[in-house]
């Protein structure tokens, strides 16, 4: 049975665990061929053998701060399928988390070459295959509620991902002539490895602000994702969706 992505290629970053390892198999789930990217290689490839799927599916290594190895990657796929991906999720990120006055500036540098760097040097890379390839498309970045609301001890992190949801406006803008739609999903608390190592008493305090009084799963952000990626969405571009239980 085909699914609304069947036969497109789709890169997503980030893929070794989290809304990266969901999002893969829920655009693997719609027809996808999905090619995961992680600092993690080992965990890329184990999301890729979870994708239950007869596609020609693949796991590379891949550092989005690093130009050098975004370029590798995207050479290694063309290579592949002959073709540049038509959907790519900058799912990737990491926190550095600790107070402004106590934050060590290599922390700060770290979140903001990953989260946000990161996110330009896929978009500015794959972008630019898209475009010679004339590959019409979709483009996600993930952003975060922190962005929106701050958080403490996230000095970094939140203007990182504030930085993602001003870019994907403005890239959606200089795209949007090619037929690349760039979108972004902004997640609210959820249950990610990353989130796993908050204190309890930290997470109850989220948990009374969210109007459904629970984390969501990363399963609830990758649905809105992969309709993002798909021509559900083929005139919504961007924008952003807060996905956080209000």
């Amino acid at each position: 049975m085909s699914g609304p992505l069947t036969g497109r290629l789709a890169l997503v970053t980030g893929a070794g665990s989290g809304i990266g390892r969901i999002t893969s198999k829920f655009l693997s789930r719609d027809g996808a061929i999905v090619v995961a990217v992680d600092r993690n290689l080992k965990a890329a490839e184990e999301t890729v053998q979870d994708l239950n799927s007869q596609n020609d599916n693949v796991a590379f290594e891949m550092d989005v701060a690093s130009s050098d190895s975004i370029s590798k990657v995207l050479n290694a796929t063309i290579e592949r399928y002959q073709r540049p991906p038509m959907i790519v999720v900058n799912s990737a990120g990491i926190t550095r988390d600790n107070f402004l006055l106590k934050m060590p500036e290599a922390d700060f540098d770290a979140v903001i070459n990953v989260n946000l760097k990161g996110t330009w040097l896929v978009l500015q890379h794959f972008g630019r295959a898209m475009v010679d390839h004339q590959v019409p498309g979709a483009m996600v970045n993930v952003s975060s509620i922190v962005a929106r609301s701050g958080n403490i001890g996230q000095s970094n992190y939140s203007p990182s991902k504030a930085g993602v949801e001003a870019m994907t406006k403005v890239v959606a803008r200089e795209f949007g002539r090619y037929n690349i739609r760039v979108n972004a999903v902004v997640p609210g608390f959820i249950q990610t490895p990353m989130t796993a190592t908050l204190p309890q008493k930290v997470k109850d305090i989220m948990i009374m602000q969210c109007a459904l009084r629970r984390f969501g799963n990363p399963e609830e952000i990758a649905e809105v994702i992969a309709f993002l990626a798909s021509d559900k969405s083929s005139y919504i571009n961007g924008t952003s969706v807060e996905v956080t239980g209000g």
